[in-house]
This record gives structure tokens, sequence and C-alpha cells, in this order.
């Protein structure tokens, strides 16, 4: 695979970890591809860009939840990941893990800790699975690998008629290092793209998602 492809399918892994933006900024329209509607907008204090997808599709929306929100279900993850360590988790509540991302040559390899929160709307259904950095002295910085420290991510889970969910993914990652700017706000419309595919894809196939 092509170093850029590869860097590209890395970013987007970043963003399927499931931390909502308070910055009421306006998304701009970049496309619309397979389905998936594709925003991003300037992050404040960045050359970087947020970004924004959303679609709608017939599926069961508590296995959509359960795929997101259960640290069990990351089988249908990028292969990128070289390891993942599980630190806390309550179910429906939160959950906490150790990340890292092999990165392609000359890139140097990448780790998060992360802290994600679960809300449920009991009126309307609606889920929303935040994730944001987790500071931890558990798991101190290893030499040889960039830590990424800035970043906020944001799946939201709407249930509409007939069976429909209106899925989003919003997010920003600044990931350090040698990714250059330009680069990454060229490849991040791939970032929610690929990302919303694979849940999709994942949602209607007949494999369960794990309890």
């Amino acid at each position: 695979m092509q170093t850029s492809s590869r860097i590209t399918l890395v970013i987007s892994l970043f963003f399927l970890i499931p931390f909502s933006s308070l910055l009421a900024q306006t998304w701009n329209l970049v496309k619309e591809s397979d389905g998936i509607k594709l925003s991003t907008r300037n992050e404040p204090n960045s050359t970087l860009k947020s970004f924004r997808g959303e679609a709608v599709f017939h599926a069961s929306t508590d296995k959509v939840f359960h795929l997101l929100g259960n640290p069990k279900n990351t089988d249908w993850w990028d292969k990128s990941i070289s390891h993942i360590r599980l630190l806390g988790y309550e179910e429906d509540k939160f959950f906490q893990y150790y990340i890292v991302y092999d990165m392609p040559w000359p890139l140097t390899d990448r780790d998060m800790v992360v802290d994600t929160r679960i809300t449920t709307n009991s009126a309307t259904g609606e889920r929303i699975i935040q994730a944001k950095p987790l500071v931890s002295a558990a798991v101190p910085e290893k030499e040889g690998i960039v830590r990424i420290r800035n970043y906020w991510q944001k799946w939201t889970i709407q249930p509409l008629d007939k069976g429909n969910l209106r899925v989003t993914l919003e997010g920003y990652i600044d990931p350090g290092g040698s990714v250059p700017a330009w680069f990454y706000n060229m490849v991040i419309t791939e970032t929610p793209l690929r990302a919303i595919r694979s849940l999709r894809d994942r949602a209607l196939s007949a494999k369960p998602a794990r309890d």
C-alpha cells in the first residue's frame, strides 16, 4: 500500500475511537460520497481542520451502539492498531484505554490514552459517545512513540422513523510530530468516510456485536 493511503487509514483510525467541541462554528460541505455527507471547518488556534461525516441508513440502534460503545468490539477497526489495553470500563457509561498505532515509514508510531463517555437521551433514544485525552500516569510516554495529546471526537446515533438511524461523526486531532498540515487537511475528508462506511457495513452484516 502506498504511504499516502496508509497515512489516510491511520488518521481515520484515530477517529474510530469514540468530546464534542463546544464551538458553534459553521461546517462547510465538502462532498457527498456513498451516501455520506462530508464537511470540514477551521479549528480555532490551529492550522488543522476538524471534520464531520453524516449518513442515514437502516440498522439496529442497539447493534450500532454496541459497536461504538463497547470496547470489546474493535474487530472492525483498521489493522494499523498494534496494541490496545483497556484501562477502565463501566457498561453504558464510560471506557478508557491505551492504544498504539503502527505508522508507515518514515513517520513515527503514535499512541493515545483515551477517555470515552457515553450519554443516552431516554426521551429520544439518541446516544452520544464522546472521547477526549485521558491524563494518566499509569501509561508513561515511551521512547520512539509520539504521544497524541490534542484531539476530540463525538459519535451521535439518532433514531429516526421506519427503523432508520442518522449517524454523525465529528472530530479533530493534532497527530503531532512530522505530519504536514497540508496533507492532514487533504485527507481528513476520507476520515469520516472510511469510519462511517466501516461502521455501516459492520452494522448491516450478520455478525453480531459482542456484549
